[in-house]
């Protein structure tokens, strides 16, 4: 599908989806343990993210210890508080009200990453500006068990050259590389929701935010005098009836400067944006296709290309009119 992942019909689903789980398991027991919460959802990776996310609470806690008094960096304290973690984590006893909001979560961010590995990857690594912990991010790819390969990739890559600390455009970049690299191509979805079907029926294109069509409207209008309007020239690309609209765009912004390489121009969210929408999520296709796109002489030449290649794409779309845009500059 080339349409765009709807977040609250994610998740909604996701609330349903939770509902089920908790009133199958709490109809019998009134907590949770860890053991319990590994095996409660046949979908693991759900599982996965509660785990972490009890995890990323300790943690939390754990830096509240602060004292002018007591020095709790210290290797002694620090080795201490490991093992009160690993007993604590043998210890887990959570009630529904608490566990709900952590299960809705858990849905909602496996349903994102199957359905929406690319934008997942880069929630991951958006650090708001702050440093990214190769720790941390090593800690969280732990607990990815669908779509795993590249981000494991990349903190290979990174324990491999000694850093410790990356900024988000720079895992970004790296994550860039990895991914041309291998070819990724984003695990099916089909046998993943075939198994959240056994908890909540499953309708796939309720997950996408489908197209509104506008019905035209008549009415009467007073007559009036109309001028010609000037006529432009027409794009040398006949086949394609698309002309975009007049508006500010990234694509703008790249107006000011030439592009000689649409492979060296393309940010990483715009390959994934690109690649998700008008590639069908085969980032393989998209990086053949660009590597085609810049071996062309003239934008006729791509436009016949894309119009022969690509017939089903959504020429009104706003992906398609940045993609166009950016082409566009690129044989300007």
């Amino acid at each position: 599908m080339d349409e765009k992942i709807s977040i609250k019909a994610i998740d909604q689903f996701a609330i349903q989806v939770a509902n089920q789980l908790a009133e199958g398991f709490f109809s019998k027991k009134t907590t949770i343990t860890g053991s319990e919460i590994v095996q409660l959802c046949e979908v693991k990776q759900v599982n996965f993210f509660i785990i972490h996310d009890l995890l990323r609470v300790w943690k939390k806690e754990i830096e509240k210890l602060k004292s002018p008094y007591f020095d709790y960096s210290a290797k002694a304290v620090t080795d201490v508080l490991h093992q009160f973690q690993v007993t604590l984590s043998n210890h887990i006893a959570i009630g529904k009200a608490d566990f709900l909001p952590l299960l809705k979560h858990s849905v909602s961010q496996s349903l994102f990453l199957i359905l929406n590995p690319y934008d997942f990857y880069s929630e991951l690594l958006d650090s708001k500006g702050e440093p990214l912990l190769l720790k941390d991010l090593e800690d969280r790819v732990k607990y990815i068990k669908i779509n795993k390969a590249p981000l494991e990739a990349l903190v290979a890559r990174l324990k491999q050259s000694g850093t410790e600390v990356v900024k988000g455009k720079e895992a970004f970049a790296l994550l860039d590389q990895i991914l041309e690299e291998v070819n990724f191509a984003p695990e099916e979805i089909e046998p993943h929701l075939a198994v959240f079907g056994k908890i909540v029926p499953v309708d796939v294109g309720r997950f996408y935010e489908q197209k509104q069509v506008t019905q035209p409207v008549t009415e009467t209008k007073p007559t009036v005098e109309v001028k010609p309007i000037e006529q432009k020239p027409a794009a040398s690309h006949v086949q394609s009836p698309y002309v975009p609209e007049t508006k500010t765009t990234l694509a703008d912004n790249l107006a000011k400067q030439k592009i000689t390489k649409l492979k060296e121009t393309l940010t990483i969210n715009q390959k994934f944006m690109f690649t998700k929408i008008l590639f069908h999520g085969d980032f393989e296709i998209f990086t053949d296709a660009i590597d085609k796109l810049d071996r062309f002489d003239n934008l006729a030449q791509a436009m016949r290309f894309i119009d022969d290649a690509y017939p089903d794409w959504d020429r009104e779309s706003e992906e398609y009119e940045e993609f166009l845009e950016i082409l566009q500059n690129r044989f300007s």
